[in-house]
C-alpha cells in the first residue's frame, strides 16, 4: 500500500495548482454512489483528479468514434477512478515461471476440408457461466482456467458448472504459480490434471486474496487430463478451434488505457502490442459485424467493464497478442 500511498501524494501535490471541473461536480457523486466508492482523507481528491482525467479520455476518444475514427467507444465503469500504472499493476496477471516446464498433453490437430460456421457464441449452447470479477487481484489466470474447463465438462457431462478460481489461487503457489501477483493457465491445467481435479466455485467461493489451500475432494466439480495448445500467431487454426471445440484460454496485452475503458464496439487499437502480454482471458465465440471481423472474449472485471463484461476484439490482425498462446483444456 506505501506505493499507492505515494501514487496519492504525488497526485494531491501536484494538482494544487488545479481545480475539479465544476460541470462534474453530479457525475462525479452519481458515480461514486453507482460503484459504492468510499474513500478516505486525501485520496478521494487523488481519485477525482484520475477520474476527470479518463473522462476527458472517454470524451475525446468517442468524439473521433462519431467521426468514424474508431471501431469502438470507451465509457465510465467501476475502475474509471484508477490510473492506467495502478490497473494494470492489479488486474494484469499472466506471469511465467521461467523454472516451470509444463507440456501440453497433445498438439493440436489441423482440421482439413471443414466448414466452419461464420458466427460461434457458445453462450447460445451453454458452455459459458456468469460473468465473473477478479476485483483487486491479479488472478486473471486462475478466471480464464475455469472458463475453459467449464466449457469442456459441460461438453462432455451436459451440466454447466462454476468452478473455484480461489482453489487455483490458494493451491497453486508452488506449481508455477503466484496467487493474485500473477500467474498461467497452462500451469493450472496441468495442476488440476495431477490432483485430480478442482472443487466447484458453491464449495470453494472467490476471496480476491490468496490462503491456505483448502481443496477438498468431495467437492470436485470437473477434472482434466492435460491441455492442448495451439500454434503460435495462428488465428485461423484459433478460429477452427473455438469453432469446434469450445472456448478457448488465450493471453493478450490489456494494458492500454482504451482497453481499461472500453464500452462497445469492435476493439482494434495499433496501440496494443502482440508482444507485451499480460492478461489473461477467453475467447468464446467469433463472427463479423458491419463487414469487420471479431472474437468475442470473456473477460473477468465484472459486468460494468465493456458489453457487460465481454469484448468484441478485431479478428485477423492478431489484436493484443490474442493468438499469441492459445490453449484449451482435455477433459
Amino acid at each position: 500500500m506505501n506505493v499507492f500511498a505515494l501514487i496519492f501524494l504525488s497526485v494531491v501535490v501536484t494538482s494544487q495548482s488545479k481545480v475539479f471541473n465544476p460541470r462534474l461536480d453530479q457525475h462525479w457523486e452519481t458515480f461514486k454512489k453507482r460503484f459504492n466508492k468510499y474513500y478516505r482523507g486525501n485520496e478521494e481528491i487523488a481519485r477525482r483528479f484520475i477520474w476527470e482525467e479518463n473522462v476527458d479520455y472517454i470524451i475525446k476518444h468517442n468524439l473521433n468514434h462519431y467521426l468514424g475514427l474508431h471501431s469502438y467507444t470507451l465509457g465510465l465503469n467501476e475502475y474509471s477512478d484508477r490510473s492506467r500504472e495502478e490497473f494494470v499493476r492489479r488486474m494484469n496477471g499472466v506471469k511465467k515461471n521461467s523454472s516451470k516446464n509444463v507440456r501440453p498433453a497433445y498438439n493440436y490437430l489441423n482440421l482439413s476440408n471443414v466448414i466452419l460456421p461464420d458466427e460461434v457464441d457458445w453462450r447460445e449452447e451453454g458452455l459459458v457461466t456468469e460473468v465473473k470479477n477478479q476485483k483487486q487481484c491479479g488472478s486473471c489466470w486462475a478466471f480464464s482456467t475455469t472458463g475453459a474447463l467449464e466449457g469442456q465438462h459441460k461438453k462432455k457431462t451436459g451440466q454447466l458448472v462454476s468452478l473455484s478460481e480461489q482453489n487455483l489461487i490458494d493451491c497453486t503457489l508452488n506449481e508455477g504459480n503466484y496467487g493474485c501477483s500473477g500467474g498461467f493457465y497452462d500451469y493450472a491445467f496441468e495442476y488440476v490434471k495431477n490432483n485430480g481435479g478442482i472443487d466447484t466455485e458453491r464449495s470453494y467461493p472467490y476471496e480476491a486474496k490468496e490462503d491456505k489451500c483448502r481443496f477438498k475432494r468431495q467437492n470436485i466439480g470437473a477434472t482434466c487430463m492435460g491441455f492442448v495448445s495451439l500454434p503460435h500467431g495462428d488465428e485461423e487454426i484459433l478460429k477452427q478451434a473455438v469453432a469446434t471445440i469450445g472456448p478457448i484460454s488465450v493471453e493478450i496485452d490489456g494494458s492500454t488505457w482504451s482497453f481499461q475503458l472500453y464500452k462497445e464496439g469492435i476493439y482494434d487499437d495499433d496501440n496494443c502490442s502482440d508482444e507485451h502480454i499480460d492478461h489473461a482471458v477467453l475467447v468464446v465465440g467469433y463472427g463479423t459485424e458491419n463487414g469487420k471481423d471479431y472474437w468475442l472474449v470473456k473477460n473477468s472485471w465484472g459486468t460494468s467493464w465493456g458489453m457487460q463484461g465481454y469484448i468484441k476484439m478485431a479478428r485477423n490482425k492478431n489484436q493484443c497478442g490474442i493468438a499469441t498462446h492459445p490453449s484449451y483444456p482435455l477433459v
